[in-house]
């Protein structure tokens, strides 16, 4: 049983690449980071999943296929489907600050931050992650993190907004619980349902009227969309409406650190039987596996990793192993074939 959730995961995940629209409408939310070794994760999550997909695609189409960025259960890229589901969320105020900002947001076509300097200053206060930042952009992240402005692109990285027109009408609210339910779960299934239960508590927890709606998710169950299978005693939930390859692909995969197949590390350890740990933030003294080690997937099985350096256009690809490193041919072919897809991938 354990096998057959452990390719229902990679095949329901993996599925055929298409263009990055389908691609992104598919997932209904791509994970963000900034970090680039040797690409950043919304990218290496995506190339294995958009036909012809070359590292910064998403940022230059972003703007042409009407993505929204925000928080699901973490920050990323969505479909501006996924993103009606997240809003309204409830602000109990703007402050006297907020409403100014989003007067000048409002008069405007797009809002660098930069364009607020002039206007209102240049103070700053604590953030949210230890640091000191600008009122003014602090602004600008709660306002985007309510719905009232959207991100529009980047410049050099630099987040550009626009005023978001409050005259939507919001699904109810029970119903946009039942859809995120069922997203994620497509998302990250087969799925613990502790996990569900978590991702679900964060996404609705600015929001009380999609909190409310948590206690639904027995129903759902119960309505046979989501299906539950226990293995070792955890409880898995998977949709109903996704199916199996019933032969895993014969293929070398280099996986993101935050790819929905290895996100969850309770399910990862549970399925493959090893600890992969994310250890760009760890002292290199005491990393195991690297920097910014790569799963590696052969078949249905995460078989250890690889570190992949790509200075001055030398790309080097780094192999470790967790299990016994296969013997046959056909790994060989594999493992440089993906090798050659990321070299392409990258330039």
């Amino acid at each position: 049983m354990l096998n057959e959730l452990r390719r229902q995961a990679i095949s329901t995940s993996l599925f055929r690449p298409g263009t990055l629209r389908q691609a992104v409408e598919r997932l209904g939310f791509v994970q963000a980071d900034p970090i680039r070794a040797p690409a950043r994760a919304q990218d290496l999550i995506l190339r294995h999943r958009v036909k012809g997909y070359r590292a910064g695609d998403l940022e230059r189409h972003y703007h042409r296929l009407g993505l929204e960025e925000d928080f699901l259960y973490v920050h990323g890229f969505m479909p501006r489907s996924t993103w009606r589901l997240l809003h309204p969320r409830v602000a109990k105020r703007l402050s006297t600050l907020e409403k100014r900002v989003l007067e000048f947001a409002a008069s405007r076509k797009r809002i660098h931050p930069a364009d607020l300097e002039a206007h209102f200053g240049r103070k700053r206060a604590a953030n949210d992650w230890g640091g000191r930042s600008k009122l003014t952009t602090l602004a600008l992240h709660r306002l985007h993190r309510f719905g009232f402005l959207r991100v529009v692109g980047r410049e050099k990285g630099i987040r550009v907004y626009e005023a978001v027109p409050q005259d939507y009408e919001p699904l109810d609210p029970a119903e946009r619980f039942r859809q995120l339910a069922l997203l994620i779960a497509g998302q990250l299934g087969p799925i613990r349902e502790g996990t569900l239960r978590g991702a679900l508590a964060r996404v609705t927890r600015r929001s009380p009227a999609l909190k409310a709606a948590r206690s639904t998710l027995p129903t759902i169950v119960k309505s046979g969309e989501l299906v539950e299978t226990t293995v070792d005693g955890v409880r898995y939930l998977s949709r109903a409406d996704q199916k199996t390859r019933s032969k895993p692909h014969e293929m070398v995969r280099f996986l993101a650190p935050f790819d929905p197949v290895v996100w969850d590390r309770p399910r990862f350890e549970h399925f493959w039987g090893w600890a992969y740990r994310f250890e760009a933030y760890v002292p290199a003294a005491k990393r195991q596996l690297g920097y910014y080690a790569l799963p590696l997937l052969w078949r249905d099985d995460v078989i250890g990793w690889v570190n992949v350096s790509n200075r001055k256009g030398e790309l080097s690809v780094v192999p470790g192993f967790r299990k016994e490193r296969p013997t046959d041919a056909s790994f060989s072919v594999e493992f440089d074939a993906e090798v050659e897809r990321l070299r392409g991938f990258l330039q």
